[in-house]
C-alpha cells in the first residue's frame, strides 16, 4: 500500500510516517519507480509505535524493542545495555500508574453512570 493509505488506516500523518523511517521504525519496501510500497503488517507495526511513543517511550528505544514485539520467544538481550534497562523500567512505572489512575476514573465513571440512570447502590456493584 502507498503512504497515504497507511496515513489513513492509522491515523498518523504521513509526515510522522516517514519520520518512523529515518528512525528505523518501519522498513517499507520500493515499488519500480521508487515509491513507499508498505507491507499490511506495517498497519499493526504503526500502532505499536504510537502506543509506545504515547506511553512515552522515545523512539530510540523503540527501535531497540521492536523486534521483541513481533516474536516475544526470541528476544535477544545481548545488546541491552543499563541505560536501556532503566528507561525501560521507568516507562513500564509510569504505565502501571497510568493503568491504576484509568482504572479509578472508569469505575468513578460508572458509578457517576449508575447514580445518573437510578440505579440502587446494592445494584452499582454488580451492573459495571
Amino acid at each position: 500500500m502507498r503512504i497515504g493509505e497507511l496515513a489513513a488506516r492509522t491515523g498518523v500523518p504521513t509526515r510522522l510516517l516517514r519520520y518512523y523511517e529515518e528512525r528505523g521504525l518501519l522498513d517499507p519496501g520500493r515499488t519500480a519507480n521508487g515509491y513507499r510500497d508498505y507491507a499490511e503488517c506495517l498497519v499493526d507495526r504503526v500502532v505499536q509505535i504510537r502506543g509506545l511513543i504515547d506511553a512515552g517511550v522515545p523512539t530510540r528505544i523503540i527501535g531497540r524493542i521492536l523486534p521483541c514485539l513481533d516474536d516475544p520467544r526470541a528476544i535477544h538481550v545481548a545488546d541491552a545495555d543499563p541505560e536501556i534497562i532503566a528507561a525501560l523500567e521507568r516507562h513500564r512505572d509510569q504505565l502501571d500508574a497510568r493503568i491504576r489512575c484509568l482504572t479509578r476514573n472508569r469505575d468513578a465513571i460508572g458509578a457517576y453512570l449508575d447514580a445518573v440512570r437510578g440505579l440502587p447502590s446494592a445494584d452499582r456493584v454488580t451492573a459495571g
